[in-house]
């Protein structure tokens, strides 16, 4: 199982940047799907996270700003990044929790990240 991130780049204070997460390879089922960051020099941290179902989680610093959502039927999570501000300058990487087949334990997997840099 792959996670492709894409989406980051270099973004003034106040922009928006929009990140997609797409799982491939043997998938049979994608429980919860979401996004970690990590800023230089700190331990990575949950920005949000979602249920198949589509209920969302965010972390504090990013409530009300940032918005997660996902295709189920394309196997991808979205990360809308709004207000954006230096602090949330980091490497983003998107996780999800797989079962490869219906026999097998659910797996966690993690995406290879994408930088999102914000300046003031």
């Amino acid at each position: 199982v792959q996670l492709q991130a894409s989406g980051g780049g270099l973004v003034q204070a106040g922009g928006s940047l929009r990140l997609s997460c797409a799982a491939s390879g043997k998938i049979y089922s994608i429980n919860g799907m979401g996004w970690y960051r990590q800023a230089p020099g700190k331990q990575r941290e949950l920005v949000a996270v979602i249920t198949r179902g589509g209920s969302a989680t965010y972390g504090d610093s990013v409530k009300g700003r940032f918005t997660i959502s996902r295709d189920n039927a394309k196997n991808t999570v979205f990360l809308q990044m709004n207000s954006l501000k230096p602090e949330d300058t980091g490497v983003y990487f998107c996780n999800a929790d797989v079962r490869t087949s219906w026999s097998i334990a659910i797996e966690n997997y993690w995406g290879q990240g994408t930088q999102v840099t914000v300046s003031s």
